[in-house]
């Protein structure tokens, strides 16, 4: 297992460079271009945070929190400043410990999100990491519209070795929904994995089934610890926020996994997400295999982007 977050963290480091360039290597600039930390210092930086998709509200309050640690530390040095902004972005992205509370009890989590962000595939790749985790998953296809997507996760479900129910192109989503259910229930499922269609915002008629298809679960399956994962490309950066946003108005949403965060230039991204929408990261991916999305760690991350080693450290 270890081995395996070390290749991850090797991953998450290639994957991040094209962001490493568009905002690390800014900060570094000005962190040796500065004589003295002044109005014109933090303008500076804070640019480049925004630039680098960092986002408005995340780049004011780590602004706002490296200025206050300057003044309380007494920092006279630019270069100085530089750990305690890597603390303040680690600070903007930690997440709590009960972000995984489903692992411990019965759950139903369905994935949502728009066409093309790699929903599917991730629906398979949770179903695998947590098949491996001794947990007893059901997938449950209840993305009926595109013709592939019943096929896409029949493969995934073979290769996790887990059951399947739905999958027919041109069923009625809800009715594979209650079906799922009722099967989790009665065969005493410790996960059940929803995925389902692509939905474009302007589609109403969508979300509205997407409403339609929480209230089955709220009705037949009310003691189910409940996640609504949003499954966002890091590549659309200020795009996926939008998507983020239109979701979260016909579910709560509970969660996101982030994928292709490999070769963006956009990765920024994931502290914007967090602190615009006050929903964590729960999930990242950086490839293809099921080793390729992991639990969201946020000293990792930065870590990553600022090419420090996996414990922070600087590189010899």
């Amino acid at each position: 297992m270890a081995e395996e977050k070390k290749g991850f963290f090797a991953r998450l480091k290639a994957g991040l460079s094209k962001t490493r360039a568009n905002i690390v290597s800014g900060i570094d600039s000005i962190f040796s271009g500065f004589s003295a930390i002044d109005e014109d210092f933090y303008e500076e930086l804070e640019e480049i945070l925004i630039m680098g998709d960092i986002g408005v509200n995340a780049t004011n309050a780590i602004i706002e929190r490296l200025k206050a640690q300057v003044k309380e530390q007494h920092i006279k040095e630019p270069s100085e400043c530089k750990q305690l902004l890597i603390e303040s972005i680690k600070e903007q992205m930690h997440i709590d410990e009960t972000a995984y509370d489903f692992e411990k009890e019965q759950s139903v989590i369905m994935v949502i999100g728009v066409n093309g962000v790699g929903k599917t595939t991730s629906v398979g790749k949770l179903a695998g990491k947590l098949k491996d985790n001794g947990k007893k998953v059901l997938i449950a296809a209840a993305d009926t519209f595109r013709a592939a997507a019943g096929d896409q996760l029949a493969e995934w479900a073979r290769r996790a070795d887990v059951p399947m129910i739905g999958g027919i192109e041109g069923a009625d989503p809800a009715s594979v929904v209650f079906d799922a259910v009722n099967a989790a229930r009665a065969r005493n499922v410790d996960v059940l994995l929803i995925d389902t269609a692509g939905r474009l915002h302007n589609k109403k008629n969508l979300m509205e089934e997407l409403r339609k298809m929480n209230r089955i679960i709220d009705r037949e399956y009310p003691n189910a610890h409940r996640e609504n994962l949003i499954v966002l490309d890091g590549t659309t950066g200020q795009n996926a926020l939008v998507q983020a946003r239109e979701f979260g108005d016909v579910a709560d949403l509970t969660g996101i996994i982030l994928t292709k965060m490999d070769g963006t230039a956009k990765g920024g991204i994931a502290v914007a997400i967090q602190s615009e929408l006050n929903i964590p990261v729960k999930y990242i991916g950086v490839g293809e295999t099921i080793e390729d999305l992991q639990k969201f760690d946020s000293d990792e991350f930065v870590n990553a982007l600022f090419d420090l080693k996996e414990d922070g450290k600087e590189e010899e």
